[in-house]
Protein backbone atom coordinates (compact mmCIF):
# COMPACT_ATOMS: atom_id res chain seq x y z
CA UNK A 1 0.00 0.00 0.00
CA UNK A 2 1.11 3.83 -0.91
CA UNK A 3 0.18 6.05 2.01
CA UNK A 4 -0.54 4.58 5.31
CA UNK A 5 -1.73 7.88 6.91
CA UNK A 6 -1.54 11.73 6.85
CA UNK A 7 -1.14 14.03 9.62
CA UNK A 8 -1.07 17.55 9.72
CA UNK A 9 -0.08 18.94 13.08
CA UNK A 10 1.25 22.83 14.69
CA UNK A 11 4.64 23.38 16.49
CA UNK A 12 2.60 22.46 19.49
CA UNK A 13 1.90 19.01 18.46
CA UNK A 14 -1.95 20.18 18.07
CA UNK A 15 -3.25 17.62 15.48
CA UNK A 16 -5.10 19.70 12.93
CA UNK A 17 -5.72 17.43 9.88
CA UNK A 18 -5.59 13.29 10.09
CA UNK A 19 -6.12 10.43 7.92
CA UNK A 20 -5.86 6.89 8.30
CA UNK A 21 -5.98 4.64 5.40
CA UNK A 22 -4.19 1.64 7.07
CA UNK A 23 -5.39 0.42 10.58
CA UNK A 24 -2.69 0.61 13.37
CA UNK A 25 -1.84 -2.58 15.28
CA UNK A 26 -4.16 -3.90 17.89
CA UNK A 27 -2.00 -2.58 20.55
CA UNK A 28 -0.92 0.61 19.41
CA UNK A 29 -2.85 3.83 20.94
CA UNK A 30 -3.53 6.65 17.75
CA UNK A 31 -2.71 9.22 20.31
CA UNK A 32 0.60 7.90 21.51
CA UNK A 33 1.48 7.04 17.87
CA UNK A 34 1.17 10.72 16.69
CA UNK A 35 3.06 12.23 19.93
CA UNK A 36 5.83 9.79 18.68
CA UNK A 37 6.07 11.58 15.52
CA UNK A 38 5.75 14.95 17.24
CA UNK A 39 8.25 14.00 19.39
CA UNK A 40 10.55 13.09 16.94
CA UNK A 41 9.86 15.74 13.50
CA UNK A 42 10.13 18.35 16.87
CA UNK A 43 13.54 18.15 17.86
CA UNK A 44 15.16 17.37 14.42
CA UNK A 45 18.03 19.89 12.71
CA UNK A 46 15.48 20.60 9.85
CA UNK A 47 18.60 23.11 8.47
CA UNK A 48 21.17 19.68 8.37
CA UNK A 49 18.44 16.80 8.12
CA UNK A 50 16.65 15.57 5.63
CA UNK A 51 12.66 15.69 5.16
CA UNK A 52 12.47 11.77 5.73
CA UNK A 53 12.74 9.07 8.37
CA UNK A 54 13.50 5.59 7.20
CA UNK A 55 12.61 3.16 9.83
CA UNK A 56 9.74 5.09 11.94
CA UNK A 57 8.49 1.17 12.39
CA UNK A 58 9.25 -1.88 10.68
CA UNK A 59 6.81 -0.95 7.40
CA UNK A 60 6.40 3.14 8.12
CA UNK A 61 8.46 5.26 6.58
CA UNK A 62 7.96 9.03 7.71
CA UNK A 63 7.84 11.91 5.05
CA UNK A 64 7.28 15.82 5.99
CA UNK A 65 7.34 18.97 5.24
CA UNK A 66 7.29 22.17 7.21
CA UNK A 67 5.37 24.83 6.16
CA UNK A 68 5.25 28.24 8.57
CA UNK A 69 3.56 26.71 11.86
CA UNK A 70 2.44 23.88 10.32
CA UNK A 71 4.23 20.01 9.78
CA UNK A 72 2.56 17.79 6.68
CA UNK A 73 3.29 13.83 7.44
CA UNK A 74 3.10 11.23 5.32
CA UNK A 75 3.67 7.68 6.72
CA UNK A 76 4.15 5.24 3.66
CA UNK A 77 5.80 2.15 2.91
CA UNK A 78 9.15 1.17 3.24
CA UNK A 79 9.52 0.19 -0.41
CA UNK A 80 8.05 3.43 -1.38
CA UNK A 81 9.50 6.74 -3.38
CA UNK A 82 10.36 8.87 -0.69
CA UNK A 83 10.51 12.62 -3.01
CA UNK A 84 7.23 11.42 -4.72
CA UNK A 85 5.23 12.07 -1.57
CA UNK A 86 7.46 15.03 -0.57
CA UNK A 87 6.25 16.24 -4.08
CA UNK A 88 2.87 15.17 -3.11
CA UNK A 89 2.95 17.14 0.04
CA UNK A 90 4.12 20.25 -1.86
CA UNK A 91 1.33 19.94 -4.44
CA UNK A 92 -1.21 19.27 -1.48
CA UNK A 93 -0.03 22.73 0.31
CA UNK A 94 -0.24 24.54 -2.96
CA UNK A 95 -3.38 23.99 -3.53
CA UNK A 96 -4.77 24.53 -0.17
CA UNK A 97 -2.77 27.82 -0.64
CA UNK A 98 -4.81 28.59 -3.67
CA UNK A 99 -8.04 27.37 -2.72
CA UNK A 100 -8.54 29.67 0.29
CA UNK A 101 -5.55 32.34 -0.74
CA UNK A 102 -2.78 31.81 1.20
CA UNK A 103 -3.56 29.62 3.61
CA UNK A 104 -2.84 29.63 7.34
CA UNK A 105 -3.55 27.22 10.20
CA UNK A 106 -6.55 29.40 11.07
CA UNK A 107 -7.90 28.48 7.87
CA UNK A 108 -7.84 24.74 8.54
CA UNK A 109 -9.05 25.32 11.84
CA UNK A 110 -12.31 26.81 11.02
CA UNK A 111 -12.65 25.53 7.46
CA UNK A 112 -11.68 22.16 8.35
CA UNK A 113 -14.32 20.71 6.21
CA UNK A 114 -12.67 22.16 3.09
CA UNK A 115 -9.40 20.94 4.25
CA UNK A 116 -10.44 17.34 4.18
CA UNK A 117 -12.29 17.52 0.82
CA UNK A 118 -9.06 19.17 -0.72
CA UNK A 119 -7.75 16.05 0.84
CA UNK A 120 -10.51 13.62 -0.38
CA UNK A 121 -10.13 14.95 -3.42
CA UNK A 122 -6.50 14.14 -4.18
CA UNK A 123 -5.86 10.63 -2.11
CA UNK A 124 -8.38 8.33 -1.88
CA UNK A 125 -7.37 5.03 -0.40
CA UNK A 126 -4.27 5.87 0.47
CA UNK A 127 -3.14 6.79 -3.56
CA UNK A 128 -2.70 9.78 -5.07
CA UNK A 129 -6.12 10.28 -7.43
CA UNK A 130 -4.80 13.73 -8.79
CA UNK A 131 -1.80 15.54 -9.73
CA UNK A 132 -3.14 18.72 -11.93
CA UNK A 133 -3.89 21.41 -9.13
CA UNK A 134 -5.91 22.99 -12.02
CA UNK A 135 -8.33 20.10 -12.20
CA UNK A 136 -8.01 20.22 -8.54
CA UNK A 137 -9.09 23.87 -8.03
CA UNK A 138 -11.91 23.28 -10.65
CA UNK A 139 -13.44 20.32 -8.43
CA UNK A 140 -12.94 21.94 -5.29
CA UNK A 141 -14.71 25.25 -6.30
CA UNK A 142 -17.47 23.57 -7.92
CA UNK A 143 -18.26 21.63 -4.76
CA UNK A 144 -17.62 24.88 -2.83
CA UNK A 145 -20.63 25.90 -4.26
CA UNK A 146 -22.55 23.22 -3.96
CA UNK A 147 -22.82 24.22 0.00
Amino acid sequence: MGIQFILCFNKQGVVRLVRWYEQLEKNEDTQAYISSIYKLLSSRDHKNQSNFIESFTEKTKLVYKRYAGLYFVMGIDTKDEEAIHLSNIHLFVEVLDAFFGNVCELDIVFNFYKAYMTMDEMFIGGELQEISKEVLLERLSYLDGLE
